[in-house]
């Protein structure tokens, strides 16, 4: 078993745990490390019925952790499937039917099994779209969604250890057809990332040392934002002067408006950064326009972000209860 593994799981003691379980190798050998760890885990499985195995896949999940001893939860994901962004739709499906599930039973933890190589590979993926910080520092090691704590136990884990050990004890998994299909930018990446190394002498440990610094960086900015979100930010509605916006740094001026569009207009992820730096662009002067499921507005030195259909009126409650009471005297 992976040292790096053991020792992040050492902070999650006398914890409930989730663990999201497809039947590939990376999910099948985080589940069983887990067990043999003896953690205090659910598997949950999603059974998309999208491929022709999805029910052999869901058996033998069940039937796995029958002989581990860990209680399994199988969900199915029902009703009309999207025509255009399948992939998509039902990633959001699977997250939302497992947060669902540990926030109703208390669970601490959803475990899933991204490892060094989806991160290597993130990395490259954003690299080749021009990221910036947030975008290169790939994944963190924990999240939150929905109100869930996502954790992700073997980012410094390599996909050949994981297939190595699943081998060498004879543990049966799937190989989703996907992963070989060259139509995906990832897996053109996957097949060629090895001439970073071979040409350029850029290794794997050397790509991941560059995503933890990043991802200590993005994590100071954080903190530095979170400050200005707490000040403009009341329930689902923001206001703030044009100065306390255009007066921060590039990088922070950017990640502070696109986490409010994001909390505010409610969506999974913050809208693209070139559509942020537009958003910017119209903001210098009055403006109004709507942007991830937000109406925002700038009229004099005040700007206003509200959820897309609500009033763009500057006044607070507080104002207009203040205007009340003083017509009332009168």
């Amino acid at each position: 078993m992976n040292k790096n593994f053991v020792d992040f799981m050492a902070q999650y003691q006398d914890q409930k745990l989730a663990v999201a379980v497809s039947g590939g190798i990376d999910s099948v050998c985080l589940l069983c490390w887990l067990a043999q760890l003896r953690k205090d885990i659910v598997c949950l499985h999603v059974n998309h019925g999208l491929r022709a195995n999805a029910e052999i896949e869901t058996q033998y999940v069940q039937d796995l952790c029958k002989q581990l001893g860990v209680a399994c939860q199988i969900f199915y994901w029902t009703g009309e499937k999207p025509v255009t962004g399948l992939e998509a739709a039902a990633r959001t499906a699977r997250y939302q039917l497992m947060t669902d599930f540990c926030a109703e039973k208390g669970i601490d933890a959803l475990l899933v099994a991204h490892h060094a190589d989806d991160q290597i590979e993130t990395f490259l993926m954003n690299l080749g779209r021009g990221s910036g910080l947030y975008g290169l520092s790939a994944m963190r090691p924990v999240s939150w969604r929905g109100g869930v704590k996502i954790v992700r136990p073997l980012l410094r884990v390599h996909r050949s250890e994981l297939r190595r050990y699943c081998d060498d004890n004879g543990i049966k998994y799937f190989m989703d057809e996907m992963n070989e299909d060259p139509h995906y930018t990832r897996v053109r990446i996957r097949q060629n990332r090895h001439l970073l190394s071979e040409k350029l002498g850029i290794s794997d440990d050397r790509i991941l040392l560059a995503i933890e610094n990043l991802g200590r960086i993005r994590d100071a900015l954080d903190a530095e934002i979170e400050e200005y979100i707490t000040q403009a930010l009341t329930e689902k509605r923001a206001m703030f002067s044009d100065s306390f916006l255009f007066d921060q740094a590039p990088d922070i001026r950017l990640k502070f408006l696109g986490t409010l569009i994001q909390r505010i207009g409610g969506d999974e992820y913050q809208p693209r950064l070139n559509s942020l730096s537009n958003a910017l662009d119209k903001l210098k002067t009055d403006c109004k326009f709507t942007l991830g499921h937000c109406t925002i507005r700038r009229l004099g030195q005040r700007i206003l972000i509200v959820p897309e259909g609500a009033k763009t009126s500057f006044r607070t409650r507080h104002g207009r209860q203040k205007k009340q009471k003083d017509e009332h005297k009168k």
